[in-house]
């Protein structure tokens, strides 16, 4: 396992493997690592002949101060996690200034109003803080394939908007949602739950999953209308959002068509931790 601090000694590494012929995954993450992470480094390293894993908390996607100084920051145990893959992993766990040099600011991108739905509404300014790091990433690492998780969906269809924008010769491969045993989908976040929120977290996903059911019958209002319903009467999870929307424009309906592909997307606050799930509706 090698780890690098600094994209000068990383890049040498890389152009030797390019010059090898050698194919290169990136899996970027923030780190506090989980097995939702794990996935996505397996399938990876199955479809690569090497593979970068990115370990750094972006500070530019984060619109609540709060929220950075309270994001976990695991080194050791998360390349103790990755070992548990594979051992020739390389680390890039860089500080702030050897990704962003002198300005630590985000680029303001377009990517064609899908930045200001759902996710957008309530973190301004957080798709510009992803849409740098991510580009800057692929700049340093310029891998063959990256690969993200189907959790942050609205982010997935961001990247791939940004990498087809920007001409980025970069593979972008999704990856399914990883739960777990009683339906949470793994995050990070999620060892900062109490006992009682982590109790009470499943029913985030099993309201997703009675809405499919209803979408099936019912129209995508109504759906909207029944799960505000059940948060409202809900003693602990607050719910911030919950839409249909089409998977392509992020659009929320207001009636179905056919032909169109629908997903279920969620944010939900566990005392003061957001909580975000979504579920494919077809």
């Amino acid at each position: 396992m090698k780890i690098f601090t600094e994209q000068s000694e990383l890049k040498k590494e890389i152009e030797l493997l390019k010059s090898q012929g050698k194919t290169l995954g990136l899996v970027p993450t923030m780190g506090a690592l989980h097995k939702g992470h794990l996935s996505l480094v397996q399938r990876a390293l199955d479809e690569n002949d090497a593979l970068v894993v990115s370990i750094f908390v972006n500070p530019t996607q984060f619109n609540n101060p709060d929220d950075l100084v309270k994001y976990p920051r695991t080194l050791e145990r998360d390349v103790a996690l990755l070992k548990t893959a594979s051992d020739d992993i390389l680390v890039y766990a860089p500080a702030v200034e050897d990704v962003y040099e002198d300005k630590v600011e985000s680029v303001e991108y377009d990517f064609d109003g899908l930045e200001h739905k759902m996710e957008g509404k309530f973190r301004p300014g957080h798709f510009d803080g992803v849409g740098t790091i991510v580009k800057r990433l692929f700049e340093i690492v310029t891998p063959d394939n990256a690969y993200f998780g189907e959790k942050d969906f609205q982010q997935l269809a961001i990247i791939k908007k940004m990498v087809e924008k920007h001409n980025v010769p970069v593979n972008i491969v999704p990856c399914e949602i990883l739960r777990e045993d009683s339906g949470l989908a793994m995050s990070s976040r999620n060892v900062r739950l109490t006992p009682e929120y982590l109790e009470a977290s499943p029913f985030i996903y099993e309201t997703l999953k009675a809405s499919k059911i209803k979408f099936g019958t019912e129209s995508a209002k109504d759906v909207m209308e029944w799960v505000e319903s059940q948060f409202k009467n809900h003693p602990l999870l607050e719910l911030e959002y919950f839409v249909i929307a089409d998977i392509n424009t992020l659009e929320t309906i207001d009636n179905k068509k056919e032909n169109t592909l629908y997903r279920a997307f969620v944010a939900v606050y566990a005392d003061d931790i957001r909580l975000i799930d979504n579920l494919a509706l077809n």
